[in-house]
C-alpha cells in the first residue's frame, strides 16, 4: 500500500510468497522442537535411548497430525486454548525458573557473564554473527497477529499493541531465563556435546521425575505455539490464495461457510510443513536449515513493508493516518529495522558449522532461492493476469470479485 503504484503489486506478490514459505517453515521447526522434547523426556529415564531419523520423522507427521485437528473439528477450542496457553506461558516461567534457581548447582558469574567460547568451528566474531540467526528466531512471531487481523476487533489498534507488547514482554522475560539458564546448565563442555541440551539444566534438578515434569511443561507450551502456527500459516495462505496468488488458489482460497475456517488452508500448510520435516531425514543439522528458511522468509517479508515505508519518509511523502504510531521515532525505528534485516539476511545464508559436509550444509538459502525462482514463473505465468494486489480492493480501484472478500 505505501510502494509506488507501479510496484503495489509485484512486491505485494512477492511479500505473499515469502510470508507463506516463512510461516510454513515457522511451522516446521515448533513441530521439529517438539519431537526432540518427546526425545528429551524419554532421555531423562533412558539416556542412551535415541530416536533414529525416520523415528523422528514419524512422531513429526503424528504432530501435525494432530494439529490439523485442533484447526479443524476442534477450532471451537482455540480461544480457549489460547487463553490457557497465556496464563500457562506466564505461571510456566516460574514453575520451571524457581525449581531450577533452588536445586540446581551453579556456574560461577565469570563463566556466566565475561568467559566466551566459539566451539563451531568459527572463530569468535564470525560466531556471534552466524548464531544470531538463531537468537532472532526466538523473537519472531509477533506478527503472527497480522495474519488473523480480519478476526479481530477494533485490528486498527489492537494489532499493533499486541505485536509491540508480546514482543517487548517475551524479550524480557526470554534474557531472564537465559541467564538462570547459564547459572544452572554445568559444565559448558557436556552441554555442547549434547545433541538436547536443556535434558542436562533440568537433570541438573537432580530429581528425574522433576526433570519430566519440567520437559513437560515445555512441550505443551510450545505445542500450543505449535497449534496457533498453523491456526496464522493457513490464514495467511487463505487470504493470499483468495486473491489468486498462489497454484491453486481456487481450491487454497476456499471458506467452509459452515464452519469459517479454511480446511484446504490448514491442509495445504501442513502439507508443505510435511515436506519440510523431510529435511532431516538427510542432516544432522535439520533444525538449523528450517530456522534459517524461516528467518530468510520472514525477513524478506518485513524488509519489503518496511522498505516501502521508509521510502516514503526519505522522499517526505506523507503516510496514512495511524491510531497507534511509531510517531517521531519512526524513521529512525523503520531504517534500522530494514538495514537490519538485509544483514541479517546475508548471515542466514552460512553453515552453522565449519567444516561444511553435506549432511551439515545450510541449504536453506537453496530452498529459499528455489521458492523465488518458483514464485517468478508462476508471476510470469499465471499472476500477471489472475492475481489481484489487496490494494486494489482496500483503494475501491477494483471491487471483489466472485468468491473474494475485501482484505481491508
Amino acid at each position: 500500500m505505501q510502494a509506488p503504484p507501479q510496484y503495489q503489486k509485484v512486491l505485494s506478490y512477492a511479500s505473499g510468497w515469502m510470508s507463506t514459505l516463512g510461516w510454513i517453515a515457522s511451522l516446521a521447526s515448533s513441530v521439529y522442537v517438539c519431537g526432540t522434547q518427546i526425545q528429551a523426556m524419554i532421555n531423562v529415564l533412558n539416556p542412551d535411548e535415541a530416536m533414529t531419523s525416520w523415528q523422528l520423522t514419524l512422531v513429526m507427521f503424528a504432530i501435525i497430525a494432530i494439529t490439523i485437528v485442533f484447526n479443524t473439528v476442534g477450532a471451537k477450542f482455540l480461544p480457549m486454548l489460547e487463553t490457557i496457553s497465556l496464563f500457562g506461558h506466564i505461571a510456566g516461567f516460574f514453575v520451571v525458573m524457581v525449581p531450577l534457581l533452588v536445586l540446581c548447582p551453579k556456574n560461577s558469574a565469570y563463566d556466566v557473564f565475561v568467559h566466551f567460547e566459539a566451539n563451531g568451528g568459527w572463530s569468535l566474531g564470525p560466531a556471534y554473527l552466524v548464531s544470531q540467526v538463531t537468537i532472532i528466531y526466538c523473537n519472531l512471531g509477533s506478527d503472527s497477529v497480522v495474519h488473523i487481523s480480519e478476526e479481530v476487533e477494533d485490528a486498527s489498534l489492537v494489532v499493533p499493541r499486541c505485536m509491540f507488547w508480546s514482543f517487548v514482554y517475551n524479550v524480557l522475560l526470554g534474557i531472564v531465563m537465559l541467564i538462570v539458564m547459564l547459572f544452572c546448565i554445568g559444565p559448558l563442555e557436556d552441554v555442547v556435546n549434547s545433541s538436547v541440551p536443556y535434558v542436562l539444566l533440568f537433570n541438573n534438578t537432580g530429581s528425574p521425575a522433576l526433570s519430566i515434569v519440567l520437559n513437560l511443561v515445555l512441550f505443551l507450551l510450545v505445542y500450543s505455539g505449535n497449534v496457533t502456527a498453523l491456526a496464522t500459516s493457513a490464514r495467511e495462505m487463505w487470504a493470499f490464495a483468495r486473491d489468486q496468488g498462489l497454484p491453486g488458489s481456487g481450491w487454497l482460497g476456499r471458506m467452509d461457510r459452515k464452519w469459517d475456517i479454511p480446511f484446504n488452508a490448514v491442509y495445504g500448510c501442513s502439507a508443505g510443513c510435511v515436506i519440510l520435516a523431510l529435511i532431516q531425514l538427510g542432516s544432522t543439522l535439520a533444525f538449523n536449515i528450517i530456522v534459517s528458511l524461516s528467518v530468510l522468509g520472514l525477513m524478506s517479508t518485513y524488509m519489503l513493508s518496511i522498505g516501502c515505508v521508509f521510502l516514503k519518509r526519505l522522499k517526505g511523502d506523507p503516510l496514512p493516518y495511524a491510531r497507534w504510531s511509531l510517531g517521531r521515532f519512526g524513521f529512525a525505528i523503520n531504517g534500522f529495522a530494514l538495514f537490519y534485516s538485509a544483514f541479517l539476511l546475508v548471515w542466514c545464508c552460512f553453515p552453522s558449522y565449519l567444516p561444511v559436509t553435506t549432511s551439515t550444509a545450510n541449504w536453506a538459502p537453496v530452498v529459499w532461492a528455489a521458492v523465488i525462482i518458483v514464485a517468478y514463473v508462476v508471476y510470469a505465468i499465471w499472476g500477471k493476469h489472475h492475481y489481484t494486489a489487496p490494494v486494489e480492493f482496500v483503494e475501491g480501484r477494483k471491487a471483489p470479485g466472485v468468491g473474494l472478500q475485501s482484505s481491508t
